[in-house]
């Protein structure tokens, strides 16, 4: 059911699944003092407090399944004073797949007839 908001990507040292539920959102609102579209307003403008992108991640993976103290430790190992460069794009992107969904895989490309 979470499939079309749920992102599969690298982080740390394996693939793994985010999503934010609602039950997540409701947690990050409750973090930020802030509702969802606020939130996902602060990451498009880049003016996000710093420890968003964390809580991002955190609650991102708790929603695909990862146990909530796993999520703290790889959170506190690969997401922790690193640049924000780093922690932003995937942050971002499990925001953007719960606002618009994430992209089907395409269908095998048609073959193309040269006559």
């Amino acid at each position: 059911m979470t499939d079309q908001i749920t992102l599969r990507a690298f982080f740390g040292d394996g693939e793994r699944s985010f999503t934010l539920t609602d039950p997540m959102l409701a947690e990050l609102e409750r973090i930020t003092g802030l509702g969802v579209g606020a939130v996902y307003f602060q990451l498009v403008n880049l003016a996000y407090p710093a420890n968003v992108l964390q809580e991002i991640i955190r609650l991102g993976l708790i929603g695909g399944g990862t146990d909530p103290e796993e999520a703290k430790r790889l959170c506190a190992t690969y997401a922790a004073n690193r640049p924000l460069a780093e922690t932003f794009p995937l942050a971002f992107e499990i925001m953007e797949a719960r606002w618009n969904g994430v992209a089907k895989p395409d269908a095998a490309p048609a073959l193309k007839v040269v006559a």
